[in-house]
């Protein structure tokens, strides 16, 4: 069922002028949906009407959690139902994810479980955004890097590929969030240990950016300040944010690109 995505446009496309109203799912929250074996939940956003289409946010769960994890944080769940923007965090086998090589079985149940939810949900097929934390974050870069051509942007957590990965496809936008005291998932700097854009320069090459810019500094709560690099690419953009801290999900910064990529005023929470 590889790159089953195109198929799930298509149907998307359809569906949208051929069916309507749409009815809530008869799974969400903490009640999964089941799917050939398998399981994902979803959580729809406060005020949805349930006819417009919805922004996705796919989000994958760190090491030991599940899909309920990310709809009871603050700092994720939370950020979506403000935001209009339909929640489905998948869960993995064994509460992890099988990721490094390329022909992972994850990207096949990532598209299985966007098609379900677009056969649920009224979909806009141009906002849907991949999300990780940790683990979870390896697993969604390597999503983006084998299904990602209709993935508006990757929102990465604390944890990325190898940078000698080799990508067949690429989200239209890359946003990534890392703490430089991190010891559970480290943050490389290269091999010489000098350059601190060096962890994102799989997908710099893979979208043909040109030269950075500073963003300078941004707070989304005063006690973490996050400094940002951004670059204008060939084939999309992406957006590095580095902080002083460790290994989490920092306050508002998935708020914050939500903002940032629907167009909206950056707020928090």
């Amino acid at each position: 069922m590889r790159y089953v995505f195109a198929f799930l446009t298509f149907l998307i496309a359809t569906s949208a002028h051929a069916m309507g109203p749409w009815k809530a799912s008869d799974c969400h929250l903490d009640q999964p949906c089941d799917l050939d074996g398998r399981s994902y939940h979803v959580m729809e956003p406060e005020g949805w009407d349930g006819e417009s289409p919805l922004p996705v946010l796919l989000h994958y769960h760190g090491w030991g959690r599940n899909g309920v994890h990310a709809q009871k944080s603050d700092r994720i769940g939370a950020s979506t139902k403000r935001r209009g923007v339909l929640l489905v965090t998948p869960n993995s086998v064994g509460r992890a994810w099988d990721y490094w090589q390329t022909d992972s079985g994850e990207v096949d149940f990532t598209n299985a479980v966007l098609e379900d939810v677009a056969q649920r949900y009224p979909v806009d097929v141009d906002k849907i955004y991949v999300s990780g934390y940790s683990l979870g974050s390896v697993m969604a870069w390597r999503y983006a890097c084998e299904s990602g051509n209709h993935v508006a942007a990757l929102l990465a957590i604390a944890g990325a590929l190898h940078e000698d990965s080799r990508c067949a496809e690429a989200p239209a936008e890359v946003r990534h969030v890392h703490g430089l005291s991190d010891t559970v998932m480290g943050y490389s700097k290269g091999p010489a240990g000098d350059d601190p854009t060096y962890a994102v320069g799989l997908w710099r090459a893979r979208l043909g950016c040109s030269a950075g810019q500073d963003g300078g500094d941004w707070q989304a709560r005063e006690f973490l300040t996050f400094h940002r690099n951004a670059w204008d690419c060939d084939a999309g953009r992406v957006v590095l944010d580095l902080h002083p801290g460790g290994h989490f999900v920092p306050h508002g910064w998935i708020g914050r690109q939500l903002d940032e990529l629907l167009g909206r005023t950056p707020s928090y929470p």
